[in-house]
């Protein structure tokens, strides 16, 4: 029995949907910075599920692109991140925006 379309739609959704309310709960902001992650991989895999139903290459162009978008906010956001929390180890999102200038 081989799985179906559907099967990787759903899985998305659940990953999508885990990622969104991990987004909207948590405040750590490297945590959500791990669901946003969550979200993008939920994307990729409902691209590559429809372009291997349609039998066609442009969703897996689109997967490419979105993971080295995904590899850049990686670089730039976790090393900010990173350096942020190393500071003040208990920061929270809402800490964060005081940053604004």
């Amino acid at each position: 029995m081989n799985p179906t379309t559907t099967w990787y739609l759903v899985l998305a959704a659940v990953l999508f949907g885990l990622g969104a309310i991990g987004l909207m709960v948590r405040r750590n902001p490297l945590v959500m910075f791990m669901c946003i992650e969550l979200m993008l991989n939920a994307v990729n895999l409902s691209f590559v599920a429809f372009a291997r139903s349609f039998a066609d290459i442009d969703g897996q162009t689109a997967v490419f692109f979105v993971m080295v978008v995904a590899a850049a906010e990686v670089v730039v956001g976790l090393g900010i991140i990173i350096s942020i929390m190393r500071r003040r180890p208990q920061a929270t999102v809402d800490d964060l925006a005081e940053l604004k200038g």
